[in-house]
């Protein structure tokens, strides 16, 4: 290794000993859960974009699947104020291809969410008390596929414990959102490398509704985390959807003229 990527390394660690220390000797278990999903944030700054093809494979509570594929685009947004923008095309089966789902994540403001449905051959708007509603289908949300902002949420640290084979921290989240469909969230955050393993979502009556899993983690650019598996099982009606991505492509070149609800008809 040569002496400038040893320097870099060096003081890399450093800082996230440092880190680690603040968090560790933080004020209170508020102060505690917003220092953590900070860092979660500060991990995942300047990716820039990136595309990924997957597959969503819906099981209902008999047992029976279907499967979907999709292709994902995300573009930063470097103002943090503001959230990232993502698009979502389907590519099979038949009956939904062309479906594209167009999302700019806000913070405090309600999320812009658009979906193009062949079928009827125009855009629609999702409306902000729409958000808490089944994504085509699955056991995802609206609300759950925009990007994490550590302003949409107050947080609150709740222990520190095993999962799985990782030590985590157990923080809970809650919704600034008015029309969330969720009271509060439970987080398992990995305390190696900030990632999400686990969260529990909680209804508007504070009952336990779906548990996302998220696994087979890879690391792009020397630095971006990215779960190539996500599972999302739902309590209350015993279905799921499962989330296989495709490895991911950064820094595609994708631009703002690609995320506009005037180009959802466009996409293929």
């Amino acid at each position: 290794m040569n002496s400038k990527l040893l320097s870099k390394s060096f003081i890399l660690t450093l800082v996230t000993l440092g880190f680690t220390a603040t968090i560790a000797q933080a004020a209170s278990p508020e102060a505690k859960g917003l220092q953590i999903a900070e860092e979660i944030d500060r991990r995942d700054i300047g990716f820039g974009d990136s595309r990924t093809d997957l597959e969503m494979l819906l099981t209902n509570r008999h047992g029976e699947k279907s499967v979907r594929k999709l292709r994902l685009s995300t573009l930063e947004n470097a103002d943090t104020a503001v959230g990232d923008k993502s698009l979502t095309v389907f590519k099979h089966p038949r009956d939904i291809k062309g479906t594209a789902f167009l999302s700019f994540t806000k913070i405090l403001d309600p999320d812009d969410q658009w979906l193009y449905l062949p079928a009827l051959k125009r855009v629609k708007r999702i409306s902000s008390a729409n958000k808490s509603g089944p994504f085509v289908g699955s056991e995802f949300a609206y609300e759950d596929l925009v990007s994490f902002e550590v302003g949409k949420y107050t947080f609150k640290w709740l222990r520190d414990e095993a999962c799985g084979e990782l030590e985590c921290f157990v923080v809970e989240r809650f919704p600034k959102y008015e029309n969330s469909g969720y009271t509060r969230q439970t987080v398992w955050v990995d305390k190696a490398e900030y990632r999400i393993q686990k969260v529990d979502f909680y209804d508007r009556k504070n009952t336990h509704l779906k548990t996302l899993i998220q696994s087979n983690f890879e690391r792009y650019l020397d630095q971006y985390w990215r779960p190539l598996k996500m599972v999302m099982k739902n309590h209350q009606t015993g279905k799921a959807t499962d989330l296989v991505f495709s490895p991911y492509a950064f820094r595609v070149g994708v631009n703002e003229k690609d995320f506009t609800p005037n180009r959802l008809k466009k996409v293929r």
